[in-house]
């Protein structure tokens, strides 16, 4: 058994987006970044498992199987494992027509599934955690325009496969990706994340929390605004981010395969400043 050091050791583990049963998801990236750390919490905060993907075909491979056991088996180990819900894997929805739901929630295989929580830091700060997709106006109000878009994406990470392909044929280490670079360069894009965190963050601030955790957009940031802290924790098919909370409270992003040591620490940030 191999010494588990300090620079592995951290109180919570916030993931999301993983998108199990999809080709574009890097489960292998995934369990060499769950094998490396050791947490007390580890938050699953949606689109964990991707049922609109296997509704449509099935691809379940050994390593997306092996990710499930490794969560299941940090469960029995004593981490405290939370599944919050997301919009490609409604499971509350569809368990609550089988199963009488509590407020808490529902425990499965010592994993309990929410629909929002919440997660106080070690410094006593309260973080509301949700998957976010809830506060996506197309998610709302035009979901069939989500599901377009949504095998648009699928598309571009073929092309990114494709890339990452001919980048380890050649021996080169990148990663680049199309959908991310786009992202950041088309204007509605950038406006439509911005818009995304504004309202998420004013939510977060009226429900009288110092911040929020989620996921949904693909985008991993940490950044003060409207008087809260925002934390997005990013996903596994693009940029395989995750957000640590290490034993003093303090919060970090972690970009696995090209960066170890936390990348944007909200130590390096402004002070949240509320606007009018």
């Amino acid at each position: 058994m191999s010494e588990i050091t300090s620079e592995r050791l951290c109180r919570s583990i916030f993931i999301s987006d993983i998108h199990l049963g999809t080709r574009g998801c890097q489960a292998d990236a995934l369990l060499e970044f769950l094998r490396h750390y050791q947490a007390q919490h580890l938050y699953l905060i949606g689109d964990i498992i991707d049922l609109w993907q296997l509704k449509r075909r099935w691809y379940w491979p050994t390593a997306h199987n092996t990710v499930v056991q490794k969560i299941l088996r940090q469960a029995r180990a004593g981490v405290q494992v939370t599944y919050v819900q997301g919009n490609h894997d409604p499971v509350l929805a569809i368990l609550s027509k089988l199963i009488p739901l509590d407020q808490d929630g529902l425990f499965l295989g010592g994993i309990q599934l929410v629909d929002q929580c919440l997660h106080v830091t070690a410094d006593g700060r309260r973080l509301w955690v949700t998957h976010g997709d809830q506060f996506d106006v197309t998610m709302r109000y035009a979901q069939w325009l989500t599901r377009l878009g949504d095998q648009g994406y699928t598309l571009l990470l073929f092309i990114n496969r494709q890339h990452q392909r001919l980048n380890r044929l050649f021996g080169w280490h990148s990663r680049w990706s199309l959908s991310a670079a786009l992202k950041r360069h088309i204007k509605k894009a950038v406006q439509y994340i911005g818009d995304y965190e504004q309202v998420l963050a004013l939510t977060c601030r009226r429900g009288g929390y110092d911040g929020v955790v989620c996921g949904h957009i693909h985008h991993a940031e940490i950044k003060a605004m409207e008087g809260v802290m925002y934390y997005n924790d990013g996903d596994w098919v693009e940029s395989c981010t995750a957000l640590i909370e290490y034993l003093d409270g303090h919060l970090g992003l972690v970009r696995w395969g090209t960066e170890v040591l936390p990348e944007g620490s909200e130590a390096d940030l402004p002070p949240a400043t509320a606007t009018a």
